[in-house]
Order: structure tokens, then sequence, then C-alpha cells
């Protein structure tokens, strides 16, 4: 592992972290969005995870243009919870964020959110809305963002944020071994210590395409954030949610019969359960259509 363009002078007020693994296709395009932002004081540390495209290349032209860019090499490659770990080791700013290669931030999207963090001294955490794109960059539509006390039922924080650095330090930064839902894991740790802002400005731009990491592994992926919900369902929570939570994650399972789910609200509270048999049927008949077609 390797750094680059290190220097000496004053911190910067944020962080910005870019973890990328041949990411070539949009990297020059996401690091242009940092750069171009209104608010000036700040670094983009450039996690380049091993990539064997062309992205070295380009993250070198952007160290050379703009001080302001950092990069950390890593030797392997350690996926994506690993590697921004690696580049918040690397951060010097009071404020800490991230964003992917393939996606953009508006040009005053850090402006807005340092502004409401400082309006809220007593807030960690400032998240905001965001539009959806295609691969082709055609608008999908906004996503509206929060509230974080119905993020038990959902990840609703969404991919724009920023939040103080000693969120990164309590929480000991994202878990490699939950690739695919290190983010949720994360806010859900968070929301447990932390306060959160809402903010519902529109500051970002999410890339939604074959190869996003939410459209692969779906399976996996909805097992693991099964996994972590229920590991932060507190014991105080009332025995209806707890149900109707448990039932949800069973119903997004596309190509699994959580029926151990099913049961288990079942137990905790079944009036939840039976309002949706209607949508469990449903739900049994696409899981052995997926099934089959596989």
């Amino acid at each position: 592992m390797g750094t680059e363009a290190l220097d000496s002078t004053a911190s910067p007020r944020v962080s910005m972290v870019m973890p990328v693994h041949n990411g070539a296709r949009w990297l020059a395009d996401a690091i242009e969005s940092v750069l171009a932002q209104d608010f000036t004081d700040f670094e983009l540390i450039l996690v380049d995870d091993a990539s064997t495209d062309a992205s070295p290349a380009i993250m070198a032209d952007a160290a050379a243009r703009d001080a302001r860019v950092r990069r950390v090499r890593l030797d392997a490659n350690v996926g994506l919870p690993a590697a921004l770990n690696h580049g918040f080791a690397a951060a010097r700013g009071s404020l800490h964020s991230w964003t992917s290669d393939d996606n953009l931030l508006r040009p005053h999207m850090l402006t807005r959110l340092v502004a409401t963090l400082d309006a809220h001294p007593r807030a960690d955490i400032v998240h905001a809305d965001f539009t959806l794109i295609d691969d082709m960059g055609a608008e999908l539509g906004l996503s509206r963002v929060g509230p974080v006390e119905r993020l038990l039922y959902g990840n609703n924080i969404g991919a724009c944020f920023l939040y103080r650095a000693h969120v990164t330090e309590a929480l000991g930064g994202y878990d490699p071994h939950l690739f695919g839902v290190e983010d949720y894991d994360f806010w859900l740790r968070a929301a447990q210590r932390f306060t959160f802002v809402t903010l519902h400005e529109d500051l970002y731009v999410y890339r939604k395409h074959g190869g996003s990491l939410t459209s692969q592994r779906a399976d996996h992926i909805q097992a693991l954030t099964a996994e972590i919900v229920e590991r932060a369902l507190p014991a105080t929570l009332p025995a209806r949610s707890r149900s109707e939570i448990l039932l949800g994650l069973a119903l997004r399972s596309q190509r699994r019969w959580r029926l151990d789910l099913v049961g288990r609200a079942l137990r905790v509270h079944p009036a939840p359960v039976i309002a949706r048999l209607p949508a469990l049927a449903r739900w049994s008949l696409v899981v052995a259509r997926n099934r089959l077609a596989t």
C-alpha cells in the first residue's frame, strides 16, 4: 500500500473518500464533480483498490492537476468497505463523506451539507435527497430520504451524506465482512448513538446500472440485510413493529422463501402477518417463479 500527493498544509475541513476498482468508465466525471464543488476546503482521497484498467492513470492525472487530490494505492483488491477504511485512515478533515466512482456530486452539495451541520452543532450526520439516473445519464426520478426513525424498515439514509469524524472513530469504520450492505450496517449502528439531520434538497446523482453493487448478488445481500437489521432491533421495540420489520425482510427476499422470518414475525405478533396474507401468497409465487428461472 502507498500514498501519494501528501502535503504538510493545514488540514482541510472535509475529507471525501472515493474507492475505485476498475471504474474507468465514469471515473473522470465522478472526480470532476468533486473538484468542481463551490465549497473548496476539502481533500479528495482516491483509494485505488488494485485496479487493472485505466483507473490508475485517470487518478494520477487528477492528482497532478489538483493538490487537493490524494491517492492511496492498495496492492490487493480488498473490497469496498475495507477500501473505505483505508481511505478514512488517511483522512485529515473533521467532516467525512464518501462517493462512488460512477456517481456525481451536484456543485453545491458540500456547501449545503457543511452549512447544515454548522447550523446544527449538536447533530452528527446530515443526509440529503438525490436523483437516480441510468447508464446513459437519463433521470429515473428523485429519491427522497429519511426519516431516520424508519431506518429499521429499510435503508433510507441514501447516497448523499456528511458526518463528523468522531462518528467514524466511534463506529470503527465499515465492516469489511458486510460487502454490499456495509453502508446500511454503518447507519444502523450510527442511529443507536448519533443524531441525524434530514435535508430535503437534491444534492447528488446516483447511477443505477447493471454493474452496480446493488444489482448483483441479490440473495447474499438480502440475507446480510436481514442479519444486520435483526441484530439492530432494540429490546424495547414494540412487538407489532418488530413483527412488521421481520415480515418486511421476508417479503424482500426474491429467490428464497424466508419462512424463518415469517415464523418469527408470527410468533412476535400475529396481526401484521395475518393482515398481509395476500402479499405473502404473491411473494411465494414470485420466489417460485424466480427459482424456476435460474
